[in-house]
Parts: structure tokens; sequence; C-alpha cells
């Protein structure tokens, strides 16, 4: 197995370090992330790892994500991790809680698969943020409908949702019943990176064993008296397949709050920029004004209601993250320069001391 097996790509050739010697004795990647240490593949080997002091200190809390590429050191014949190299890009979300900061889910994918169950689990409001961050990550959105053994209307469902994303690929499968399971491994070849992501109880894990083929992550009952999923995955960790692929699964996200630009947003929402553009004004919003195109789709039964509804709302909530980001930034520049103006201060006093 060489670096190429595990992801390595032009990308991240033409943008190692000037002043480091990569060669494949100290690249590695990041395969799963603990508390206070790491799993990494090596081309020889998977192998446990932990930050250098001096890299500890500098990252400042910016740690390693898992699919992650970073360079290694041995001491003692234990492997140091001493610097991450340049993501070719990540999937982020806003971390949970009242402040605003960024969580890294995965880095350096190729396509993120969206998992949600036909058990009740289709949350079309859920799926579009889902989308919106795939698409600010520059990654290929996948969206997989798994349980169709249980459910009557899978085609129709799936049909709605093309008609919603006619760029996006939709599959059917049954992790239980083996189905769908072939058409998935047609999308994840040798040396692609993917990920699965979705809520708890969709059954991801039992997805990744199938993909494996072997029972590799745990998997749990969904309590049927609210068809609610129960958190089976605990850690991010990513797996080689047998068809040379890689796969990264993620616990069940239940907070999913945006971490994304306005651009991401119209891309996931194409149909309705799409429509924007054949308003008769330029600057139509779209609530009362003659010749508007979104509102003739509205009445049509051409677009949803609700679907416009939580685009303005994603619009909202990157528009206030963007104001977030703009006031500490300018927080931040006021107490430097409160610094260095009291630095001069006492400089000058000193000065005249003397």
């Amino acid at each position: 197995m060489n670096i190429k097996h595990l992801g390595w790509c032009q990308f991240h050739s033409h943008h190692k370090k000037q002043n480091l010697v990569l060669d494949n004795n100290n690249v590695a990647r990041v395969a799963a992330q603990y508390k206070n240490a790491y799993t990494i593949y090596v081309e020889e080997a998977t192998v446990q790892a932990t930050l250098s002091g001096k890299l500890f200190y500098e990252l400042e809390g910016n740690f390693p994500a898992v699919g992650d590429w970073v360079t290694t050191n041995i001491q003692d014949g234990h492997y140091q991790i001493t610097s991450i190299l340049p993501r070719k890009n990540k999937f982020s979300r806003k971390a949970a809680g009242s402040k605003i900061k960024e969580q890294i889910v995965a880095a350096n994918l190729d396509k993120v698969f969206v998992v949600m169950g036909l058990d009740y689990d289709l949350n079309l409001r859920r799926l579009e943020r889902f989308v919106a961050l795939i698409y600010e990550s520059d990654c290929e959105p996948i969206i997989i409908l798994n349980k169709s053994d249980v459910c009557l209307h899978a085609q129709k469902v799936i049909e709605g949702l093309h008609d919603t994303y006619p760029n996006i690929s939709i599959l059917a499968t049954s992790a239980t019943e083996n189905q769908g399971i072939t058409e998935l491994k047609q999308h994840i070849s040798e040396g692609i990176t993917v990920a699965f992501v979705g809520s708890s109880g969709v059954g991801k894990s039992s997805l990744v064993n199938a993909l494996l083929q072997e029972d590799v992550q745990k998997v749990q009952q969904v309590r049927k008296f609210r068809d609610r999923g129960q958190h089976t995955t605990t850690n991010r960790e990513m797996f080689l397949l047998p068809n040379g692929g890689l796969l990264i699964d993620t616990p069940g996200i239940r907070e999913l709050q945006l971490w994304s630009s306005s651009e991401s947003i119209d891309q996931s929402f194409g149909e309705i920029e799409s429509l924007s553009k054949q308003c008769f004004f330029r600057n139509c919003t779209h609530q009362n004004e003659p010749q508007c195109a979104i509102i003739e789709a509205i009445e049509q039964g051409q677009l949803d209601k609700k679907r416009l509804a939580s685009y303005y709302k994603l619009q909202r909530e990157v528009q206030y993250f963007e104001k977030s980001d703009d006031h500490k930034t300018k927080r931040d520049k006021k107490k430097r320069h409160k610094q260095l103006s009291k630095m001069i201060r006492k400089k000058m006093k000193l000065k005249y001391r003397d």
C-alpha cells in the first residue's frame, strides 16, 4: 500500500511545504482522532501517534481532523505528528453551543454521502442544510436513502428528490437486505475518500459493515416507539475498503448549524436562483411585486412554499454568522490596538525618565 492508495493526489504534492522534505517515510494520514491520541495510516502499517509538544502549542486547539495529511517522526519507537499539510477541503459545521466556532468533521474529501432513513427520518429541511454544507466543502454530494425495505413508496420519494436535486445522485439502499450496496460501491473507487454524514439511527454503521464485508462497526436497534436512532458511532474513523477506497464514518449529527457562505446556499437551492433571474425587477423581494417568477411558481405548484421559507432562513443564518465574524475581527483589532498603545506609552515613560 502506497500513499496514493491512501488518497494522496496532485494537490498535496503541489502544496507541500517548501522547507520540508516529504517522502513516503514521514507522510501519514489521520484515520481516527481520540482525546489525546490518533490512529494514523503510514505506508507500511496502521499505528498510534500523538502530537509533538511544539505542534500542540502552535495549533492552539486547531488539532488534526480525520482525513488530514500529516508529517511524523519517530521518537523512542513512538510516532509523533509534527505538522499538518494544507487541506484540499474540509467538511465543517458550527460547533454545538452558543459560541461561534468551527468544527471540522473531516478533511480532504472527494464525496460526502448524506444518509437518511426511509423509516420516518427523511427530513427535507435537514437535507437542505447538509447539501449546503457539502457544496461549501467543495465536495460532490450524494444522497443515500437507507432502509428502503421498510418503505412501500421509495421510488416515489426518489423521484420527488430528483425534481429538487436534479444534479445529485440519489441511491436507495437496505443494509440489512444487502440492497443497493453494489450501486453504492460504484461511487467509491481506489484512492477516493468519502464520508458518511447523517442523524443517529439511519444505518450508517450498517452500511459501513456492508461495504467492508465484515462487522467492524457496532449496530444498535432503533427505539421503535419514537423511531429515533441511538448513537452507535462515537468517534470519527476512516476505513480502508476492499476496493481501495477510503470511507469516513461519523457520529450522528443532531444539531446541524451552517458554517457556509451564501454562494453554497444558492448552489443548493439552484431552482430558486434560476427562477429569481426571470423576475421582472432585478431587486425583486418575491413578496408582492408584479411578474415575480417565484410567486408564479408557487401559485402553479412548481415550487414548495416551505422550501422558499427554508432558503430565506438559511440565508439569514449565514448573514448572522458573517456579521458576528466581522464583529469579532473588529473586537480583536481593537484589543491589539489597545495593547500596542499601552506598550508604546510604557516605552515613552521609560525614555523620558532616562
